[in-house]
């Protein structure tokens, strides 16, 4: 007797079908799993006879050969285990193999037969409703994050006994209505950002990060330790416009296949900050691994990566940037798979200038010898620092601004002209943010008045600017008019876009 189930399964960042069938013939009692299965995947024979046993079903005493096709395919993890004891449920009569068509299952087994939550719910609730199941049951842990997707179709089971008596009909379904809006909403009324507020002084860098949060800018502040470069970082999401539903489903997407949902959170409702160590490799940085998973490029998809001592990751880590820096996305090739993750993020950098932190100090307290700190700085690639729009020096906090308690400007306030900004740029019909225009749109929306035209058309030569970087030049000057509310950029929006490519912070002469 042959009896099947569907079974969605994670391939990178895409799902796909995988046909679970079940065949029992008379023998000598064996349970064997074919299909490129994986350690954890053959393991399913021990947990699937014991949930059985353990659920009051009849284990069969016969040959019992479980297939997992396409063959091709590489099945890891241990979410086959449900539809593999279904399918066996099925085989024996024990469940009608009518119960079974149409639905998709996916759930991993306790040896007492309750289901453990996997990873991934919300893309194969995505493959369910693309593919037209009529049923995706999954454990109830993740009951909620499949909704999000795939609606009334998913079914949220607390045990393999609840499964075969929901799909029997014996017992009534319960379902809570998942309501993203409503997620969102609680999210943004329940959430404490860290407040600008609490930054001293560095005028400089407050007005950099402004200026990233409305453009969607990547950003690079340098200066030696104290000077509160962490701190301004860690306060970019709160500039930031709120998750819209579709980019909230996407982030989640993207952290529930690396298996970084919260218990209890279904949705993933504010912009992402990730924060690696430097000694991350550049698979973890990038996404990769022998069946490649999402990196912290991607975890940070529609959010912040802030690389804290920027200078102090592996070359070939930063040198990983430039895709997604470019594109948004960044494709992972191994030689047992390939993905392509998206990783639309807002890169942050913070770096001393030298191991000490204290080159081009006042202070004089560098101790390091002649031509370390250009070293030091040179493991940020050109081609990287390149791409980066906004360079800023973070300098050492006066005496006065440490211990001064002047008033100082709220998130609240600069938000709301980031707001500005993204409003008049969605009045000119503008979808993308300024930061990632195509050099020509960019040129386009700049509609530069003369004296700027001439200002950037000088920078050329006098700063050494790469096609690339005139382009991000560009860009900022766009994003800097629209938060002076101007229509077209002119020679001051010019000037200070220009003053963010240069290392020392110098403004141009407009001459």
């Amino acid at each position: 007797m042959v009896a099947s189930v569907k079974s969605p399964t994670i391939v990178g960042f895409d799902t796909a079908a995988v046909h679970v069938e079940v065949d029992l013939r008379p023998g000598l009692p064996s349970f064997a799993v074919v299909g490129l299965p994986d350690a954890a995947v053959q393991e399913a024979r021990e947990r699937v006879r014991s949930g059985l046993a353990n659920q009051a079903f009849a284990v069969p005493a016969r040959r019992v050969v479980a297939n997992l096709a396409p063959a091709h395919l590489r099945k890891a993890g241990p979410q086959y285990d449900l539809p593999i004891a279904l399918a066996i449920l099925a085989a024996t009569g024990q469940i009608r193999p009518e119960a079974l068509a149409g639905v998709g299952a996916v759930g991993e087994l306790a040896l007492d037969g309750s289901l453990r939550r996997v990873d991934g719910a919300l893309a194969m609730g995505e493959h369910a409703v693309r593919d037209g199941w009529t049923r995706l049951v999954v454990p109830e842990q993740n009951a909620a994050e499949a909704r999000l997707v795939g609606g009334e179709r998913v079914l949220g089971v607390r045990s393999l006994r609840h499964a075969a008596d929901l799909l029997e009909g014996r017992e009534e379904e319960t379902r809570s209505e998942v309501d993203i809006d409503a997620l969102l909403t609680m999210s943004r009324s329940s959430a404490e950002m860290p407040d600008l507020r609490d930054v001293r002084g560095q005028a400089a860098a407050r007005r950099a990060l402004e200026v990233s949060a409305a453009g969607r800018h990547s950003l690079l502040m340098t200066g030696p330790p104290g000077g509160g470069k962490t701190m301004l970082a860690r306060r970019l999401p709160g500039l930031l416009p709120p998750l819209e539903p579709a980019d909230a489903i996407e982030v989640t997407r993207v952290h529930s296949i690396a298996g970084l949902l919260e218990p209890g959170q279904p949705l993933v409702s504010s912009r992402p900050f990730r924060a690696p160590h430097h000694t991350i490799s550049a698979a973890g940085l990038v996404g990769g691994g022998r069946y490649p998973t999402p990196g912290e490029v991607s975890l940070a998809h529609r959010g912040v990566l802030f690389l804290d001592e920027v200078c102090a990751f592996a070359p070939s880590a930063l040198d990983g940037l430039r895709q997604p820096l470019e594109e948004g996305r960044v494709r992972v090739v191994r030689a047992m798979a390939s993905a392509t993750f998206p990783a639309d993020m807002q890169l942050v950098c913070a770096g001393n200038p030298c191991p000490c932190g204290y080159a081009d100090d006042p202070s004089g307290l560098c101790t390091c010898p002649p031509g370390r700190p250009e070293a030091y700085r040179g493991r940020l690639s050109g081609p990287v620092s390149d791409r980066i729009d906004l360079h800023v020096r973070v300098p050492r906090l006066t005496t006065d601004e440490v211990v001064g308690d002047g008033e100082r400007e709220s998130s609240a306030d600069v938000r709301e002209r980031v707001a500005g900004a993204i409003a008049a740029r969605r009045e000119r019909d503008q979808p993308l943010p300024n930061g990632q225009l195509s050099g020509r749109d960019a040129r386009r929306v700049a509609d530069a008045e003369t004296g700027a035209e001439r200002l950037l058309a000088q920078a050329i030569d006098r700063l050494g600017l790469s096609a690339r970087a005139f382009d991000r030049v560009v860009r900022v000057a766009r994003t800097l008019a629209d938060l002076d509310g101007a229509s077209r950029v002119a020679t001051p929006h010019a000037a200070e876009a220009l003053a963010y490519r240069e290392r020392d912070g110098s403004t141009p002469r407009t001459a």
